[in-house]
């Protein structure tokens, strides 16, 4: 299904005062045309005049109005006739219909519109005043933002994650959006909660040994939460080779939500809790082995005090006694002689 756009029929405006004019001479027709009745003239005035006046608003019909950045399918008797793209008033066949499947379509993004008829419905039962809101057939050609609902998913090692992402996207072909499937809202929807899953679960949520996430054999240090750009880029891949024959363009998708499933959040914390502790820890040893090394090695330098090994193995165990222990150390002064 190719595109067909037209464009050329941008005369709404002179179809719509015409249609006005021809009223008025009806009307005019009809007052001339009885008077002629009375004098027992021919009637054809009055009757065209009558006719017009019947039939005369078919042609409002065909008016349609497209704003900037909107598109209209139509079809005639189930034929696709065109696509009116760009701003203006437009005539065309008056018998023409828009076709836009997705037009009731609610999903959590930008630029839908809620059905309300049951609501109006149940209003209308009680009294209420309902305002009822024609289905606007017109496709947004804008940058739609699709913010689908969390998934709980598993990554490469098993965990169960939760994980969510936005996607921005817009109609590049109005007839494959409408033609090509059923409905290309709910048909992108499902591309993307398709895509997430198969991408997520070849990543673990951190850093892994011995995880391949490129599919080239070789281990690597790709993770969700450290390489979202990656994850990012390819999820956006797979989604636009799913929607090209919809005729939808995706121009992003970001991450929105990430996080460890509820049953083992807590599991996890103290698991990077404790990962962190133990770096902490290796950083702190690290720092009070060189400290005391620096000390003795300045001791022997400037001939301070000679220590034999029994003395430099305890001087040694109270420097990191002082610099590793979690508290200040409380001192004591010795008085007395040295040993």
């Amino acid at each position: 299904m190719q595109e067909k756009i037209i464009g050329t029929k941008k005369n709404g405006m002179l179809v719509l005062i015409l249609s006005l004019v021809l009223y008025l001479g009806a009307v005019f027709g009809c007052v001339l045309g009885g008077m002629m009745v009375s004098r027992k003239e021919t009637p054809a005035l009055l009757i065209v005049s009558i006719v017009w006046l019947c039939i005369g608003w078919i042609p409002w019909c065909g008016l349609k109005v497209i704003n900037p950045q909107e598109a209209l399918v139509l079809t005639l008797f189930g034929k696709y006739v065109g696509t009116l793209k760009g701003a203006g008033f437009y005539f065309i066949n008056p018998f023409c219909t828009g076709v836009n499947p997705a037009a009731k379509t609610h999903l959590n993004q930008s630029g839908d519109v809620s059905d309300n008829s049951t609501n109006n419905l149940a209003a209308a039962m009680r009294g209420e005043n309902v305002n009822v809101n024609i289905t606007n057939k017109k496709i947004s050609l804008k940058i739609m933002t699709l913010n689908n609902s969390r998934q709980k998913i598993n990554d490469c090692l098993g965990n169960p994650i939760e994980i969510g992402i936005a996607v921005m996207w817009r109609v590049t072909d109005t007839a494959k959006a409408v033609f090509n499937v059923d409905n290309y809202k709910e048909y992108l929807s499902l591309q993307c909660d398709s895509a997430l899953r198969n991408i997520v679960r070849t990543y673990p949520y951190d850093v892994a040994p011995n995880v391949d996430t490129t599919g080239d054999g070789q281990a690597d240090e790709g993770s969700l939460r450290g390489s979202s750009e990656i994850v990012v880029s390819r999820i956006r891949d797979e989604i636009q080779e799913k929607v090209a024959e919809a005729g939808l363009e995706v121009i992003e998708a970001r991450i929105t939500y990430l996080a460890y499933a509820q049953e083992i959040a807590a599991v996890m914390l103290q698991r990077q809790q404790a990962s962190a502790i133990i770096d902490a820890r290796k950083m702190i040893v690290d720092g009070a082995v060189g400290m005391v090394e620096m000390a003795l090695d300045r001791l022997n330098e400037r001939q301070v005090v000679e220590l034999d090994e029994e003395r430099k193995a305890a001087m040694v165990s109270n420097l990191l006694v002082v610099l590793c222990g979690n508290h200040d150390s409380q001192p004591i002064v010795n008085t007395g002689s040295l040993y």
